[in-house]
Formats: C-alpha cells, sequence, structure tokens
C-alpha cells in the first residue's frame, strides 16, 4: 500500500514515516493541510493519516474534500481530541477512524492494515458491491438504489458494506460492530440498532421497502430484493 501522512508535528511524522517504512509500506509526507490536500486530491494513496489541527486546512475539512472528490482512499484522522462529540465530528467528515493522541505505534499499524483490507479491491472486476437494485461502488466511493444516488456517512457506509458483503446472512449486533468501529472500544453494541434506523432511512429514500430485516434474537439481515 502506498500510505500519504499529513502531520505538521514533523518529528512525529518522520516517526510515523519510519514505523511504516519498516512494514515495507511506501509513504509520502506533508506537514501543511494545504500542501497535504493536494497530494491526496493525486488520487494514488491507499491509506490516508491525516493530523485534525495543522496549518491552512484542518483534518476534517481534508476528509470532506477526500470524499467529495469521490477518491477510494481509506482515511485515519489523528487528534488530542478525545470527546464523543469530537469523534463523531470527525468520522462524519469522512473519516473512516479514529486515533487518539499519544498512541502507541502498534495500534496505529493494527488500524492501517484493518483500513488497507476494507479497501483493497480484488484484481477481478468485482469493482462493486451488488445486490439487486443496491449498489456500492467501491473505486468512485458512490452508493445507490436503483437510480438513485445515497448520501451516506461514512459510517453508514461501511455498515451496507458489512450487508452487502453478507447478502442474507443474520449478523449479531457484535459481528456489526466489529466490522463498522473496528478499534473503537468504548462503542456498545446499542449503536448498532441507532446506525441501522439511520441507513433504513435512506435507504427508504430511495425508494422501495426497507430491505434490512431485524432478526429476533439475534441481530439483523440483508434481505431479498427485486432486480
Amino acid at each position: 500500500m502506498r500510505i500519504l501522512v499529513i502531520e505538521d508535528d514533523q518529528r512525529l511524522a518522520l516517526l510515523i514515516k519510519r514505523v511504516l517504512v519498516d512494514e515495507h509500506y511506501a509513504v509520502d509526507v506533508a506537514h501543511d493541510g494545504d500542501t497535504g490536500l493536494e497530494w491526496a486530491l493525486r488520487g494514488v494513496h491507499d491509506v490516508a493519516v491525516i493530523d485534525w489541527m495543522l496549518g491552512g486546512r484542518d483534518g476534517p475539512s481534508i476528509c470532506r474534500a477526500i470524499r467529495a472528490a469521490r477518491l477510494p482512499v481509506a482515511i485515519l484522522l489523528l487528534t488530542a481530541r478525545g470527546q464523543v462529540e469530537d469523534r463523531v465530528t470527525g468520522l462524519n467528515s469522512g473519516a473512516d477512524d479514529y486515533l487518539v493522541k499519544p498512541f502507541a505505534f502498534e495500534e496505529l499499524l493494527a488500524r492501517i492494515q484493518a483500513l488497507g483490507r476494507r479497501y483493497m479491491l480484488p484484481t477481478s472486476d468485482a469493482a462493486e458491491l451488488r445486490h439487486g437494485e443496491l449498489v456500492l461502488d467501491l473505486r468512485a466511493h458512490v452508493a445507490r438504489r436503483g437510480e438513485t444516488a445515497l448520501n451516506l456517512t461514512s459510517t453508514e457506509w461501511n455498515l451496507l458494506e458489512c450487508f452487502l458483503r453478507h447478502p442474507g446472512q443474520s449478523l449479531t449486533r457484535q459481528q456489526l460492530l466489529d466490522y463498522v468501529w473496528s478499534y473503537e472500544r468504548d462503542v456498545q453494541p446499542t449503536m448498532v440498532d441507532v446506525y441501522v434506523s439511520y441507513l433504513r432511512r435512506k435507504l427508504k429514500a430511495g425508494g422501495g421497502a426497507d430491505p434490512i430485516e431485524t432478526v429476533r434474537g439475534v441481530g439483523y439481515r440483508l434481505g431479498e430484493l427485486d432486480v
């Protein structure tokens, strides 16, 4: 994988780069938000590690710009902010994961590897996930139901992706939690119910019946859809 690090603390940026290079990743580094966004929009990176507080553009604004450009890059946001509302702001800006400073480099590597697995595409033509009229275009980062585009947050995207990778399979709340929220230790299983309701609302707005079935005592399942 090729990784972009946008971090204005030059010492920390150098340490991150050394750790990643030791793991045989190709690494580019930018020390301010404007330069970092310029690098990001080249569309050559698999993962972007972005600090929240930067000179020029801040981390969340870079995330939004990357998502607006529909680039299929995984984003890990670094920040000293640890409050729930800050994490929500970061994730809703388009970040896929969130790591609070100070952090262990082992955890940084684990999160990057997890994001890399999520975004790595097969060399075949399977560049999208499809179930009936639901389509997730992994390269363009576009979700749609029929001809209607779905405006999903990164969390809703990951939740729908999990369902589309396991159509017809009953998934427990813990399985969904592990896939969507990865290493967020303080996220409770009830959060799954909240985001399933958000996703259902957007899917129904796209037309048709609710495709997500509640499996009593288990969790949820993506049901059959007319093609």
